[in-house]
C-alpha cells in the first residue's frame, strides 16, 4: 500500500511539474507544429502547455468541431486568442467566419493572404482587399470580434512614394480592420519592423515573432524557404529592439511562429531567449 501511495505521489508530482514550467512571455501560433498536431491533438496541446505557453493562435481544428476543439484547448490550460479565416470566406461567407470564431472563443480573426496573380501585387488587388476586409471587419465587430490582416511581404512592393502597405494602412478603417505584424515578412522585403511600428502606432494589436537565418536573401514576393526560420535570438531580425518598440506601439498579443522542420527543437530556445529580455 505504501508503495502504491508513493507511486501516486510520484505521478502527481510529474503532472504538477509538467504544468509548472516557466511561463512563456508570449503565445504560440499552433501552425508551428502543423506536422505533429494531426497525429496527436491532445498530446500536442499538453506539450504546448508544458513548453510554458498560455495563449495560442489557432491554425485549424484538425477535423474536430470548433466547440470540441475549444474545450480541449482550454482543458490544457490554454487560451485561444485568435484564429485564421480565408480571404474567400471573408469575401463570400462572413456568417461562417463569425460562427466558427464564436465557437472557438477567440477575440480576433486574422487573414494571412490576399489572392493575386503570380508574385505581383497590384493597385486593383489592394483596392479590392480594402473593400472586402473593411466590410468583413465591420460585420465581425458587430458580433464582438476584432479583425486583423496578417502582413506577408508582397504588400511592400512599391506604390507611389511608399508601398502598397501604406495604401492598405490608409484605406483599411482602424475601427474595423487592423494588422498582425509578422516581423519576418516586414524585414524580408527590406523594411524595418521598428520603423513601421513607430509610423503606425496602435495598428498592430497582434504580432508573429520569428527570426531569420543571417545571409538569407530577401524578396517582396511573400515566398521563402521555411528552413530560413531559426530560433529567436539566433537570426538577423533584431528581436530585442522590436519587442521594446512593440510594447510602446500597442501590440497586445505576441505569438511565436516557427515554420521550419526544427520547430520542436528550436521552440524552447526561442522561449528562453524571450524570457531573458528586459
Amino acid at each position: 500500500m505504501k508503495t502504491f501511495l508513493l507511486s501516486l505521489l510520484f505521478v502527481a508530482g510529474l503532472t504538477a511539474s509538467a504544468f509548472a514550467q516557466p511561463k512563456s512571455p508570449v503565445g504560440l501560433q499552433l501552425y508551428s507544429f502543423r506536422e505533429q498536431f494531426p497525429k496527436d491533438v491532445p498530446g500536442m496541446l499538453a506539450k504546448v502547455r508544458q513548453m510554458g505557453f498560455r495563449e495560442v493562435e489557432l491554425a485549424g481544428t484538425y477535423g474536430m468541431a470548433p466547440a470540441d476543439f475549444r474545450k480541449l484547448v482550454e482543458k490544457n490550460g490554454l487560451k485561444p486568442i485568435s484564429t485564421g479565416a480565408s480571404y474567400e470566406d471573408l469575401s463570400n461567407n462572413v456568417p461562417k467566419v463569425i460562427e466558427e470564431a464564436k465557437a472557438l472563443g477567440v477575440k480576433y480573426v486574422m487573414c494571412a493572404w490576399i489572392p493575386h496573380k503570380g508574385d505581383v501585387f497590384t493597385l486593383e488587388d489592394a483596392k479590392q482587399a480594402a473593400d472586402v476586409l473593411n466590410t468583413a471587419g465591420k460585420l465581425l465587430k458587430d458580433h464582438g470580434i476584432l479583425f486583423c490582416y496578417h502582413i506577408h511581404g508582397y504588400e511592400f512592393q512599391p506604390y507611389k512614394d511608399g508601398t502598397f502597405f501604406d495604401y492598405l494602412a490608409e484605406n483599411l478603417e482602424p475601427r474595423y480592420c487592423n494588422f498582425e505584424m509578422d516581423v519576418f515578412w516586414v524585414k524580408h522585403p527590406g523594411q524595418d519592423p521598428v520603423a513601421l511600428l513607430k509610423k503606425y502606432p496602435n495598428r498592430f494589436p497582434l504580432m508573429h515573432l520569428k527570426d531569420r537565418k543571417p545571409g538569407t536573401p530577401g524578396n517582396n514576393t511573400g515566398h521563402v524557404d521555411v528552413e530560413s526560420n531559426v530560433a529567436i535570438g539566433k537570426g538577423d531580425l533584431g528581436i530585442a529592439e522590436i519587442m521594446k518598440q512593440a510594447k510602446k506601439s500597442g501590440v497586445k498579443h505576441y505569438f511565436i511562429e516557427d515554420e521550419s522542420s526544427r520547430s520542436m527543437e528550436q521552440m524552447p530556445e526561442s522561449v528562453a531567449y524571450l524570457q531573458g529580455l528586459k
